[in-house]
């Protein structure tokens, strides 16, 4: 089967030859009925990635696939492509059926059609009866699903999503992000999705695709990226990892002050940096380390926040203040409260030997 979307090699730079790249000699397959979602600080090509999907901007170099076919050289409407912008795009004077019908009337489908094919994606997307509202009758929520069902109508081979809930509070974007991820898979559609929110990427995405100044930085599943970074910038991108330089003995295990971690890939002896999420870190009282697995760090208490579900702890150690979330919100945590720490579980990675 081909790929949903293909990328060999492609570049993209706006002006002449002598203007900077914004992307570099790109590869990347997104496979069929999968979503991709393109992570990346601004500034870094995900948006530029978008459009050359869609064929807003025509890629400088190299080649665009769509289901095996070259698409490189055509434009937005020969594509089979639909895009959800992040502003939503809606007419204000339409009503929602004919804001969602739109891409259908402008092409020349006949009205029965068009009118068994809107009710259809404005059903898929929980909007039935909403027909005649205008948008401003509208929440941000359902202003969303008619962006979503205008897109669906036009039953494309891909669809892009750029930055989709960025406009709306928290808990209505985990709302959306959930029903985005349940339509994707119930239809089978290949998604590319950009965003700048790696809690939505991880929870969302069948692949990641992390950029950095126009180049990919590492492509791989949630799990792969959050607990096996390949560099800083991502194990730093993907989470708030902190970053130790340690030794690796000829043993295979790694040195961090007095821990001792195992290599979980072959490393060579000498100086290795090792990034730890906050949530990898085994919180114990000093009277108490034999609750710990393996050897333990002593620290003293600096600052404690209580999140509800987590306790954020600000720990000194010997190598240095160490930034901790811990489950254990029942405990009496106390500033200057001794303490001791382990590591023993995932959420550690050896991203380098020096």
């Amino acid at each position: 089967m081909p790929a949903g979307i293909e990328f060999r090699q492609v570049s993209k730079r706006y002006g002449d030859e002598r203007s900077p790249l914004v992307v570099k000699g790109i590869d990347l397959v997104i496979d069929k009925g999968t979503l991709t979602t393109i992570l990346g600080p601004s500034g870094c090509g995900k948006t530029t990635l978008l459009r050359m999907i869609a064929g807003l901007d025509p890629a400088s170099a190299g080649q665009v696939f769509i289901d095996g076919q070259d698409v490189t050289h055509l434009g937005p409407a020969e594509r089979n492509v639909s895009m959800v912008f992040q502003s939503y795009a809606l007419f204000p004077h339409m009503t929602v059926a004919d804001n969602v019908g739109y891409g259908l009337s402008v092409t020349g489908v006949a009205r029965p059609e068009i009118e068994r094919r809107t009710l259809a994606a404005m059903d898929s997307v929980g909007l039935s009866g909403y027909g005649q509202r205008l948008p401003s009758e509208l929440s941000g929520g359902q202003q969303q699903r008619v962006a979503v069902a205008r897109a669906l109508v036009l039953e494309p081979s891909v669809m892009l999503f750029d930055e989709p809930l960025s406009n709306l509070d928290a808990r209505l974007r985990r709302s959306m992000r959930e029903e985005i991820r349940s339509l994707q898979q119930r239809l089978g559609l290949t998604v590319a999705y950009v965003t700048h929110d790696q809690s939505e990427a991880l929870a969302v995405s069948d692949q990641i695709v992390v950029m950095d100044a126009g180049r990919i930085a590492q492509a791989g599943s949630p799990r792969q990226l959050y607990e096996h970074p390949c560099s800083e910038f991502v194990a730093a991108f993907m989470g708030e990892a902190m970053l130790f330089v340690a030794e690796a003995g000829q043993d295979g295990v790694i040195r961090l002050g007095p821990l001792r971690l195992p290599a979980r890939r072959s490393v060579a002896p000498g100086p290795v940096k090792v990034a730890v999420r906050p949530e990898a870190w085994q919180v114990a009282p000093e009277s108490a380390p034999a609750a710990l697995p393996g050897d333990a760090l002593a620290g003293t208490l600096l600052k404690s926040a209580y999140l509800g579900g987590l306790q954020e702890l600000t720990i000194a150690t010997e190598i240095g203040e160490l930034f901790v979330v811990s489950p254990d919100v029942r405990r009496g945590w106390a500033v200057g409260q001794a303490l001791a720490l382990s590591l023993g579980g995932p959420g550690v990675s050896v991203l380098e030997t020096g």
